[in-house]
């Protein structure tokens, strides 16, 4: 042999986490709607002519897709979308896995699932079922989680917007008062909390006081009592 010639098959560079990220973006940027769309679809027949004239669509991002779009309108308490979407989800998934199942390109195999699944075999119905429940469940439970986190994040920020110069919640300080200077706050009486300070323990009140500044609920002016208690009731307010 005057030569050889090696012929071998390129690696497949595997994607990093930004570039799937990205490409995910793209994906859904382009194909978005007609997810969207495919989601509404009731009919068997209508769904599988549907992905013969999208077959890009037959891939994991559209059934990652479908999922988000049932987590927000669940969200939205739209729950009859919610269930609608996810029947197409699952559509998405279980011809997925059948590809999975038969080392083929899902797009290659879709028609066999709905062949498959209008054929009455009850058994693949029972399944079909049972992970459509699954999934309306795992998105319920994901809408209940986002909502309590997203509460959690706007009490957290008015928490923060109410923190006096000692980063201390006036709320918070106001409710750990002793009884009769809560009292002398919510009726906006600079002496009665003048007496009811002085009858405390020397440092329970420096304690308190300190509390009280710290959380903007009292704010020592030199112009005076008067003043002090204008400002203190700015806050309580």
């Amino acid at each position: 042999f005057s030569k050889s010639v090696l012929n071998f098959k390129p690696l497949s560079k595997e994607e990093t986490g930004e570039e799937k990220v990205g490409n995910h973006k793209n994906f859904l940027r382009k194909y978005g709607k007609e997810i969207k769309l495919f989601g509404m679809l009731r009919r068997w027949d209508d769904s599988q002519q549907y992905l013969s004239d999208h077959p890009h669509l037959v891939c994991e991002e559209t059934a990652n897709y479908l999922a988000v779009i049932c987590i927000e309108y669940e969200i939205d308490e739209k729950h009859a979308l919610m269930e609608q979407v996810a029947h197409q989800a699952i559509v998405m998934q279980f011809i997925l896995d059948l590809a999975r199942t038969l080392k083929v390109d899902p797009r290659g195999c879709f028609r066999q699932f709905f062949s498959k699944i209008k054929t009455l075999d009850k058994s693949y119905q029972d399944a079909f079922e049972h992970e459509l429940e699954m999934l309306k469940e795992r998105v319920r439970s994901s809408a209940q989680t986002r909502m309590e986190n997203a509460v959690k994040e706007l009490e957290e920020e008015e928490i923060q917007k109410r923190l006096g110069p000692g980063c201390l919640d006036p709320v918070e300080v106001y409710e750990s008062l002793p009884k009769e200077v809560k009292r002398s706050f919510h009726e906006k009486n600079i002496q009665m909390l003048q007496e009811a300070m002085s009858k405390l323990d020397p440092e329970e009140g420096k304690y308190h006081l300190k509390r009280c500044i710290d959380s903007g609920l009292w704010v020592p002016d030199s112009r005076g009592d008067e003043d002090g208690e204008e400002d203190g009731d700015q806050e309580e307010d």
